[in-house]
């Protein structure tokens, strides 16, 4: 059974350790210790306060659960440590040079990453942007205007354009159009609005290409801990979890 560490201790790490099948979480870690204590009493895992000594630990991958500023700060660490690493906060990847730097890292050291498809679905079939062409990427999300901190009395567009611009402006709304970029192999246009009458996050994927066209809506709704997680998002990592040591691999 493949063992893992978690990295961030969280209500997405919390999902982890009460629906996990397949694997064995054995280390915990978390810039809050409490946090870690806290869900150490529900799998009996090593709490680590110190990282290196965490990373150090004898298990089989690492599983970020924490932040972009901590998959950005801990990636390469991790596989120099001989361990693979499980990404939920995708939007780490949105600049190439880090991204390329951390994949050719792994290449040389014969490292896995893993990269959940967290609050969307059809990231698996998008790969196929990256042998065929795909004319056509467009996210549209749509956010009740209180998650974004501001008020508005009726459906407003905040942002249209590049995602790589559209994560200057709005940092905490990256990981689905990252997602959607490094699957398919090209930019993604992105429409960010703000809507008083929904109640929950909306993301439409509307995909053109030489295969034929779709579109896929997602409305998610919150983790049951957590509002602010969504439950898609944590599912997502407990699924890849499951199935990493599987010998059946179903999809590209």
């Amino acid at each position: 059974m493949l063992t893992i560490g978690l990295l961030g201790c969280g209500n997405i790490a919390n999902i982890i350790v009460k629906n996990h099948v397949g694997v064995d979480i054995v280390a915990l870690y978390d810039q809050m210790p409490e946090r870690a204590e806290d869900l150490g009493r529900l799998c009996n895992a090593r709490i680590f306060r110190d990282i290196d000594e965490f990373l150090s630990a004898d298990f089989d991958i690492v599983v970020e659960a924490a932040s972009v500023a901590a998959a950005q700060a801990h990636a390469a660490a991790v596989l120099e440590h001989g361990k693979d690493l499980v990404v939920m906060s995708v939007g780490a990847f949105a600049e190439k040079p880090f991204r390329d730097a951390v994949n050719d890292l792994a290449r040389s050291l014969g490292r896995k990453i893993y990269i959940p498809s967290g609050a969307i679905f059809g990231l698996d079939n998008l790969k196929i942007g990256q042998v065929s062409g795909i004319h056509r990427l467009l996210l549209r999300t749509t956010k009740n205007p209180r998650s974004l901190n501001m008020e508005c009395d009726e459906r407003t567009l905040l942002f249209s354009g590049a995602a790589n611009e559209c994560i200057k402006h709005y940092p905490k709304n990256t990981n689905v159009s990252v997602a959607l970029e490094l699957a398919a192999g090209r930019t993604v246009d992105v429409e960010l609005w703000a809507d008083p009458a929904v109640d929950r996050n909306v993301h439409e994927i509307v995909i053109e290409g030489d295969f034929g066209d779709a579109t896929i809506t997602v409305r998610n709704l919150p983790s049951p801990d957590n509002p602010a997680t969504s439950y898609l998002a944590a599912l997502s990592i407990v699924t890849l979890l499951k199935n990493l040591d599987e010998p059946m691999r179903i999809g590209t």
